[in-house]
């Protein structure tokens, strides 16, 4: 579960790390009391969990409280659905740095980075000029060490009081990430200010979703999703993916999804979307294809190989889905694994054609999409 900038750095502000003055904004006309609060200039933040915030002009600049108003008008107009503005006062930057943790699956320790580049895409550094990533690995059983944090402080070039701040950071960091069961948290950039304070200036953290029942503070919203399909999906627990293309996926497994998505775009079709049908979801044919059928796909394909899942199963819960959701598309169906048999006779007595070759399923959905076949 990602959090929102504005969670991330209320938690921040709970373990002592600077943050700017700010004020959460959900109404545009509730500017003037924003700008008591961080004064001018001033940084308005859009609230929206993706990346590219800047780029997208989801962050704009005001030097006034008229700037500011049209800004924050602009920001909730916006096809992003902008539901909150993080208004932040602007700081007197000396230097951008960067600060993560996050865990290393090889060693299965907790790995710190850090780099004097902060404010830019990390991940064009790491692909490009990794040398200047510095890294520490922290055994998770014994936690981490004062020796840690001083590696990273001075790797970074730092001295004095600003390389104190950093240490104390770092281990705060380490704090939420383990309080939170965190996959990550990061702080992009770390503002050191001209008078050699440290400041977050943004904060990422994204929490382990196998870890969430233990971790009652937060809880999914609407909010947290693109889609109301997202989120619909999110709520029955089906992973669910969005795309733009024409053919609605239900496979059972990643790989074999992955293998279909690959297969569709070999043959020049284009996904409308990834949908989860096996493992715990082989019995919600029904809520799969409600979902399904809520996109504007010109076809929905059902490849599976379900060995636990079972075949018959799946195929009787894909008729019954059919009576009852009664879709306005084709169907097309490749199911196949443990008690195959009686699936191809659940299918075909109900009038479905059974296919038992992926490409073939794949070649068809496409040429029905392209308005080349019939179903």
């Amino acid at each position: 579960m990602k959090l929102f900038e504005y969670q991330a750095k209320a938690l921040f502000q709970e373990v002592g790390i600077g943050i700017p003055k700010s004020y959460l904004l959900d109404d545009a006309s509730h500017i003037e009391a924003a700008i008591e609060k961080t004064g001018t200039p001033c940084v308005l933040k859009s609230q929206v969990l993706k990346g590219g915030r800047g780029k997208a002009g989801l962050i704009q600049f005001a030097d006034g409280l008229d700037a500011a108003n049209e800004k924050a008008n602009l920001l909730f107009k916006s096809p992003h659905h902008v539901n909150r503005i993080l208004v932040e006062e602007a700081i007197d930057i000396h230097k951008e740095l960067y600060v993560s943790i996050t865990v290393d699956p090889v060693e299965s320790k907790v790995l710190i980075m850090a780099c004097r580049e902060g404010g830019v895409d990390i991940e064009s550094i790491a692909i490009h000029t990794p040398d200047k990533i510095i890294m520490e690995k922290v055994d998770i059983t014994s936690g981490i060490q004062p020796y840690h944090c001083r590696n990273m402080a001075y790797s970074l070039g730092l001295d004095g009081q600003t390389a104190k701040q950093v240490m104390g950071m770092i281990e705060k960091l380490y704090h939420i990430f383990k309080t939170y069961d965190a996959e990550l948290v990061e702080v992009n950039p770390l503002f050191v200010t001209k008078d050699g304070h440290c400041i977050a200036g943004d904060g990422k953290i994204s929490l382990d979703d196998n870890a969430m029942y233990r971790q009652k503070t937060f809880t999914k919203t609407r909010d947290y999703f693109e889609s109301d399909i997202e989120y619909e999906a999110a709520r029955e627990g089906i992973p669910y993916i969005q795309f733009d293309g024409d053919i609605s996926l239900m496979c059972a497994g990643a790989g074999l999804t992955t293998t279909v998505y690959d297969l569709i775009h070999d043959e020049g079709g284009t996904v409308a979307n990834y949908l989860e049908f096996g493992g715990p979801n082989y019995r919600k044919a029904k809520e799969a294809m409600e979902l399904c059928l809520s996109n504007q796909s010109k076809v929905i394909l059902i490849v599976t190989f379900g060995t636990i899942a079972r075949a018959d199963v799946m195929a009787k819960g894909v008729v019954e889905a059919i009576k009852k959701l009664q879709p306005d598309r084709p169907i097309i169906t490749c199911i196949r694994g443990t008690n195959e048999q009686e699936a191809v006779k659940i299918l075909s007595d109900a009038g479905l054609e059974c296919i038992f070759d992926t490409e073939e399923a794949v070649r068809k959905a496409v040429a029905i999409a392209e308005g080349r076949a019939l179903s």
